[in-house]
């Protein structure tokens, strides 16, 4: 009977969430946005209609027909199917570099709020160094140091973004951990890393939330542009960025080309953004935007 009457509660929570979350007709245009981009990359070898690496020279900038509905690039491959898989490799990069960040960003800051100290001021002063130097410039460092696969770019962009998580977490923890319930959990003898996991997180989690959301787009709009410079994921793997570089001399005479990269980047970013402040209003009402 308990189990059943906690399982209502859960569902009652959800849907409140879910309704506060979707109070602004905006955000709506935001959730809708972003599961069109997950379904996009989960599906993309049943939505893509060719394979994104297949060169036809013979067929090189085709406009767009029934074969090629959005035309091919200048070593003839399906534009349409290299869109598709680059939202797959844009998703993977924003998501695995957040979920990354946020994990050990969490522990870190949660670790310098509840010792305090040196270890406070170690980590702190950590952050802020990492701060002071600009992220494209950490960011194409660790590129030019452990290579520009997929993987590497997911964990070098977690990487340049952790100390921002750091600071979150702390300053969401302090609060938290000067409780009357945290100094309940210490006399009782309970284990630091317990308390942190059971006590702390739960109750200073909501910020990390919001920031990672918004975090995926600042991650897909980075890797990006690293890949329209020439310094991001390597060719032939299919990325916006990379797309967009190769259709610049082709602006004029194949507007597409380029256009439907940049539009997706823009559509893919703008969607999270306006996820990520649905969220916020649902888990902090005091933050709540204008309706």
């Amino acid at each position: 009977m308990k189990t059943g009457s906690l399982s209502q509660e859960r569902k009652k929570n959800l849907r409140l969430f879910l309704r506060r979350m979707t109070a602004r007709k905006i955000v709506l245009f935001g959730l809708i946005g972003t599961l069109f981009f997950v379904i996009l990359a989960l599906f993309a070898p049943l939505i893509a209609t060719a394979d994104p690496n297949e060169m036809a020279m013979l067929d090189k900038l085709a406009d767009p027909s029934s074969a090629h509905w959005f035309g091919t690039d200048m070593y003839g491959r399906d534009i349409f199917s290299r869109v598709v898989y680059g939202a797959q490799v844009s998703l993977i990069i924003g998501v695995t570099s957040v979920l990354l960040a946020s994990i050990v960003g969490c522990f870190l800051g949660m670790l310098a709020a509840y010792n305090g100290g040196i270890i406070d001021t170690m980590l702190m002063r950590f952050c802020d160094a990492f701060c002071a130097i600009p992220q494209i410039a950490i960011t194409t460092a660790l590129v030019s140091l452990y290579g520009r696969s997929v993987a590497s770019m997911a964990c070098i962009m977690g990487i340049s973004t952790m100390p921002g998580f750091i600071r979150m977490m702390r300053a969401s923890s302090l609060s938290t951990i000067s409780s009357e319930y945290i100094l309940s959990a210490k006399l009782l003898g309970e284990h630091p890393l317990k308390i942190l996991i059971k006590h702390v997180l739960p109750n200073s989690i909501s910020p990390i939330i919001i920031m990672a959301t918004q975090t995926i787009g600042i991650t897909i709009m980075m890797e990006s542009g690293l890949s329209f410079l020439g310094i991001g994921i390597t060719v032939p793997t299919a990325s916006w960025g990379t797309m967009v570089n190769e259709a610049r001399p082709f602006l004029l005479t194949h507007p597409l080309y380029a256009g439907a990269p940049c539009i997706c980047i823009a559509l893919l970013i703008i969607s999270l953004n306006l996820l990520g402040d649905g969220i916020r209003d649902a888990l902090d009402p005091t933050l709540r935007g204008a309706k």
